[in-house]
């Protein structure tokens, strides 16, 4: 990708490298999910694609609709198009989004939940990853063990990636950032009892194990279906 670009161009892409994957926790830049970039005098278009053409309709929205919302908080950007391409709700979703329908006004009988909520469900998921992630980390260490785990606080974790995601994660459903705050805990926040330690920690293992192969399966599907692998910007602005 050309790294001599104009401001607005700039800003739009960090404006799209803010939108990620709600489970993956990944920008949808990084992930292959933006196809094109168009500049013009009127405004912004932006093209996304995903590994396949039966990917989720709610998870597909909710890509198209983050990113047009970040467009839109892009000063001077102008006119703000996101559409979808080669998905087999496309016209659905991309007519929804600018007519600014919602997601239940999309999808209408169709939308099984609030476009926040199933927001919520994958952010949920990752947290359960990171959590599992960050103690099996320290499992592994030989610094604590099994039965010490629900005393571990934030402040006992090693900086890093593990810890870093795990406090992103925390922070996009509510829970407490502080040193003291407890790692193992379930997604209100409440402590994880010592007689259910080990039973968590395996249904966590198995949230963590089905988002990274959702996430290999994904980037090999997209691989796949696109050969080119970079955003195709054009710049036509007179101004």
């Amino acid at each position: 990708m050309t790294t001599t670009l104009r401001s607005v161009e700039t800003d739009v892409l960090a404006a799209l490298a803010t939108v990620t994957d709600p489970e993956l926790d990944e920008p949808v830049t990084e992930l292959g999910f933006v196809r094109s970039v168009v500049v013009d005098d009127e405004g912004v278009e932006v093209h996304l694609r995903l590994p396949t053409s039966f990917c989720a309709p709610n998870f597909a929205y909710l890509m198209v609709a983050d990113a047009h919302d970040a467009l839109a908080e892009v000063p001077g950007v102008g006119r703000v198009r996101v559409l979808l391409d080669d998905h087999h709700d496309s016209a659905k979703i991309n007519n929804g989004i600018a007519a600014g329908l919602g997601y239940a006004g999309t999808f209408g009988s169709e939308a099984e939940e609030g476009l926040d909520e199933l927001r919520r469900t994958f952010q949920r998921k990752a947290h359960l990853a990171a959590v599992e992630r960050c103690c099996r980390s320290v499992l592994g260490g030989g610094a604590w063990s099994l039965d010490e785990l629900p005393l571990l606080e934030l402040f006992d974790l090693p900086e890093g990636r593990l810890k870093a995601a795990l406090v992103r994660r925390r922070e996009a459903i509510g829970l407490p950032g502080h040193a003291h705050a407890r790692v193992l805990v379930d997604h209100e926040g409440a402590p994880i009892p010592s007689t259910d330690t080990a039973l968590w920690l395996r249904f966590a293992a198995a949230t963590r194990v089905s988002i990274e192969g959702n996430a290999h399966f994904c980037r090999g599907l997209l691989a796949t279906r696109y050969a080119e692998n970079d955003v195709v910007i054009t710049n036509s602005r007179t101004t």
